[in-house]
């Protein structure tokens, strides 16, 4: 399930459990003084994805436990590994991008502990995340960091539920709000359109080399037809040769055994006449 989505966003309050000593701040927690293992408290959250927390939170990874919902698995994470290194007043820092197999969440806090933190796809830039962070860090801060200072659990969703849907909401394509996003995504777009052409080029080139070979084989078939067809002549020629001949020979010979016989009985009948004038002759002598 890794993507480039805007899951949800939430409000946090920590609270240390260091025990080396009172903090310098007056007004809350100061973030130097968290410990690895501080309390979180859910202050507000806003769930981008309508169907996100029915679903279970997103299974296990970086959740855990699939029983718990997905606020409850962030304050964990944020927990177990809070920001640090703010000292500065009124500024968000301290930025962490933790990872599971699906999810990754992008967390941040300022110096007297009001963490705010987004759940995105493994896609969804970290740097846009944080600059979400950074952009609903003023507002929110304005609007609610007195109240976050002693809000219960979950109490402030509804009042905060306006202004993290905006951001929310502008966030949700990070190419519309990230240069170096949109870059990425008209490079992979070219490079997909370009392995496309590249696929379709090759299989021009197989048909090509098919039809090439197709012909190379028409070619071989139409010399062995030509040449088959030559033999086929002479053989037929000679045999209308051989057949003119045997049907001269029927005919000479026919003619000769027609004629033969009337020949020889012109020449016995002329010499038969002959005889009958010499004859007749010598009886007229007499």
């Amino acid at each position: 399930m890794s993507d480039n989505k805007l899951r949800c966003a939430l409000v946090y309050r920590l609270d240390s459990t260091s025990t080396s000593g009172p903090s310098d701040s007056t007004d809350g927690i100061a973030l130097s003084n968290l410990s690895s293992n501080s309390s979180t408290t859910l202050l507000a959250k806003y769930d981008h994805a309508s169907d996100y927390e029915g679903s279970g939170g997103g299974g296990s990874g970086l959740y855990g436990d699939r029983e718990k919902n997905y606020a409850e698995a962030v304050g964990m994470v944020v927990g177990n590994d809070p920001p640090s290194g703010v000292a500065e007043e009124s500024v968000l820092g301290g930025f962490k991008v933790v990872m599971s197999d699906m999810h990754q969440v992008v967390y941040g806090a300022d110096s007297e502990g009001l963490c705010l933190a987004i759940v995105t796809g493994l896609k969804y830039p970290s740097r846009t995340a944080i600059s979400m962070l950074t952009e609903l860090y003023t507002p929110y801060s304005e609007q609610f960091s007195l109240q976050s200072k002693s809000a219960t659990t979950n109490s402030l969703t509804k009042k905060s539920k306006p202004l993290l849907k905006q951001l929310c909401t502008k966030y949700d394509d990070s190419t519309k709000v990230d240069k170096a996003s949109a870059l990425n995504s008209k490079v992979e777009a070219v490079q997909a359109t370009m392995q496309d052409n590249i696929a379709a080029m090759l299989k021009n080139t197989e048909q090509a080399e098919s039809l090439a070979e197709r012909s190379n084989q028409l070619n071989e078939q139409a010399n062995v037809f030509q040449k088959k067809s030559k033999d086929l002549k002479k053989q037929m020629r000679c045999k209308n040769i051989k057949m003119t001949i045997i049907l001269v020979t029927l005919v000479v010979g026919v003619l000769v055994i027609i004629l033969v016989p009337l020949i020889v009985r012109a020449k016995n009948a002329a010499k038969g006449g002959r005889m009958l004038r010499g004859f007749l002759e010598e009886l007229g002598e007499a």
